[in-house]
């Protein structure tokens, strides 16, 4: 596996792409989130899978973003995510309404191969209103009886993003117990990952580290980014930076500040530095 660095991957992400990361306490690659910014990527798709978080209104407020879908997007106990906020006040992005069991079940049937997934717990929810594309049918095997159902379609996102603590010669990636990265990979068209640091040998042929591997054959292209999570958390590997995600909730609430952001962590190429 020949390694490669966050803005090269970055650059093989096209825009308009349906781009999908990980929650903040799931492994998304804030370095490929970074590179985005850096290349100046337009009209983005974002999927939360099932939330979004840092990495997301990062790109929003670099104008990476067209679109989001997700159940939420948050920064957490930093509050809400401010260039979010300012963009769908300003009608810059639109948002398609999720649950986390609806993004979830839309991945397993791409993962599987099906063109839908069923799901019940949504009915009765405003959520459907806002959802043309969720069919609401009734229960195919039921006994007659009223019982409906929302068939939700498959979900293939075009290119996923995630941080791994590490690869090995394979190309496989550990990510440990963060078993719903491996639905993502398998749901998506590409897969780019960063990770800490390259191992010898083959993961999967590790008895101990095998339940813990997304294998090499969903993993496009890997770039070893350290701390390339920060300032989310990476398993066990190093811990959330909440007095850095606060730094950055209090500037991006203007645009001035998020500029004064962008400029410092994000431009500034040492910037992983400062989380040394």
């Amino acid at each position: 596996m020949t390694l490669q660095t966050p803005d090269s991957l970055a650059a093989t992400v096209p825009d308009g792409a349906l781009l999908a990361l990980p929650p903040d306490n799931s492994l998304p690659s804030v370095a490929l989130a970074r590179a985005l910014v850096r290349r100046g990527a337009k009209r983005l798709r974002l999927l939360g899978v099932p939330v979004s978080g840092f990495a997301t209104d990062l790109l929003i407020g670099a104008g990476c973003v067209a679109e989001v879908q997700t159940s939420a997007v948050s920064l957490g106990e930093a509050g809400f995510a401010p260039r979010f906020t300012a963009a769908l006040k300003a009608g810059q992005i639109t948002v398609r309404d999720a649950t986390c069991p609806a993004i979830h079940s839309m991945l397993q049937a791409a993962e599987k191969g099906i063109p839908f997934m069923p799901l019940r717990g949504i009915i009765g929810s405003d959520i459907l209103r806002n959802r043309p594309d969720w069919k609401v049918v009734p229960n195919p095997m039921g006994d007659g009886v009223s019982d409906p159902i929302v068939l939700l379609p498959a979900l293939s996102p075009d290119v996923a993003l995630i941080h791994g603590v590490m690869a090995d010669e394979a190309g496989n990636v550990w990510v440990g117990r963060r078993r719903e990265c491996a639905t993502l990979a398998h749901a998506s068209q590409r897969v780019l990952a960063t990770v800490e640091r390259q191992v010898a040998g083959d993961m999967l042929e590790d008895e101990r580290l095998a339940p813990g591997v997304i294998s090499g054959t969903y993993i496009e292209a890997v770039a070893v980014a350290e701390r390339g999570a920060w300032p989310v958390a990476l398993l066990d590997e190093y811990a959330f930076d909440a007095a850095h995600v606060a730094e950055y909730a209090r500037l991006a609430k203007t645009e001035a500040g998020f500029a004064e952001y962008l400029d410092r962590y994000v431009f500034n190429t040492r910037a992983q530095a400062a989380a040394e």
